[in-house]
């Protein structure tokens, strides 16, 4: 080989050499290199479920038109534990509008109440079951519209047994207008109004009549006057003294009318003056100041608190006993009542107070509104006692009869 050719050979050679080195260099470069722009993507998977089936809708019986309620059968996909449900949602169209959501419910949920529907309007429910990313709805209802009932059955019961009392009233108002005779029993303070009027006048001091501090719409205070009524017939026939101060002008015209015609019933009318019945203040304890005055300087020998009292009982009460004066006292409000029954002799404990005024008044009307009443008491006391024996017996020994009675007893005096 020449030189010439020998030394083109050694160029070749050496060219082709470092194109190779320089073709490893790049691939070797390339593979360490990093790729920074490479994105992963991450389908969604969507798990299908079941849909509700069973959907009916229901009008809510017994209201004024105004709610539908809702039941199915869950997704059978909506097991305990391993449930791929994450909710119901209930859609409605209303007047064959676009189904629009009104609620979503909890897992396991399989009924609603649709309370805000309007009387008139059509509607068309559907419930889906809730995934993580989708809705899978039952088929609608059939339309459907809220219905008024006028009449609620669902408390019949309790109407039998209001038909059992009001006809027991009116029986016994009756019996009471042919004149026979119906028994009540004795009050004790009602029993001591003829010997307190009685001590009075053999004492040769004055009655005071306290009709408590509220107005003639006052339930207390009418029984209150009723009760004056009987007193002052006995204070006339006795020719006794009373003293009668209120806190009310009304109750002032009413207890001078009652006095007036006592006094012309027993045939003394020139015995009676306005003056037996005074206004004194509305104001609470001016009022009181003023009573307790008069008990001071007069000394009543007996001393009827009977009406509506608040605050001013404990300081009338107590008054009246520092002065020595039998007092005979009846008020239906319960927070008052301690006070008179430590303070004075003869107290009528709540209904006892109008239970008075019919007993003494003897008006059929009022005496037979008594024993209807008492009617009811009767019947809600034999309810009361079957009940909770029925309870005890059944939690005890869990007989299921006692057990079933319970249920009967509460659906039959239920009132919601």
């Amino acid at each position: 080989m020449t030189p010439t050719r020998l030394h083109i050979f050694r160029v070749i050679s050496i060219s082709t050499i470092c194109v190779l080195l320089l073709a490893s260099l790049a691939l070797s470069q390339d593979e360490a290199t990093p790729t920074t722009n490479l994105s992963t993507e991450i389908d969604t998977v969507i798990i299908e479920v079941a849909a509700p089936t069973s959907l009916i809708a229901t009008d809510h019986k017994y209201d004024n038109g105004e709610r539908i309620n809702l039941q199915w059968v869950p997704s059978i996909d909506d097991l305990p534990g391993i449930s791929t449900v994450v909710g119901y949602r209930i859609y409605r169209q209303d007047d064959g509008g676009a189904a629009e959501a009104i609620a979503d419910l909890p897992a396991k949920a399989n009924h609603y109440r649709d309370e805000n529907t309007e009387l008139g309007h059509t509607y068309i429910y559907s419930v889906a079951a809730l995934t993580d990313g989708a809705e899978f709805v039952s088929n609608p209802t059939e339309s459907i519209s809220p219905e008024r009932e006028w009449i609620d059955f669902s408390k019949r019961y309790l109407f039998l047994i209001a038909l059992i009392v009001g006809g027991a009233v009116i029986y016994f108002i009756e019996i009471a207008r042919r004149g026979k005779k119906l028994f009540v029993r004795k009050i004790a303070g009602l029993e001591a109004v003829d010997d307190a009027v009685g001590r009075a006048t053999e004492m040769g001091r004055p009655i005071l009549f306290i009709p408590g501090i509220q107005d003639m719409d006052d339930v207390q205070t009418l029984a209150g006057l009723t009760i004056l009524g009987r007193i002052s017939k006995t204070i006339a026939d006795y020719d006794t003294e009373i003293f009668m101060p209120v806190s009310r002008s009304l109750v002032m015209t009413a207890g001078r009318e009652i006095i007036k015609s006592s006094y012309q019933t027993a045939g003394r009318p020139d015995k009676y003056s306005d003056d037996m019945v005074t206004y004194i203040t509305d104001e609470q304890f001016g009022y009181v100041a003023a009573v307790d005055g008069i008990m001071v300087r007069e000394k009543p020998a007996t001393i009827f608190l009977l009406g509506a009292f608040f605050a001013e009982s404990l300081i009338l009460a107590e008054t009246g006993n520092y002065i020595g004066a039998i007092q005979i006292a009846g008020t239906a409000r319960p927070a008052q009542l301690p006070f008179f029954i430590a303070a004075c002799d003869f107290t009528l404990i709540g209904e006892e107070l109008f239970a008075a005024s019919a007993y003494l008044s003897g008006e059929p009307k009022q005496l037979g509104s008594l024993k209807g009443q008492d009617v009811g008491k009767a019947i809600a006391m034999v309810i009361l006692v079957i009940g909770a024996l029925a309870t005890t017996i059944g939690t005890a020994w869990n007989i299921a009869s006692m057990n079933s009675l319970v249920d009967i007893l509460k659906t039959i005096f239920s009132t919601s």
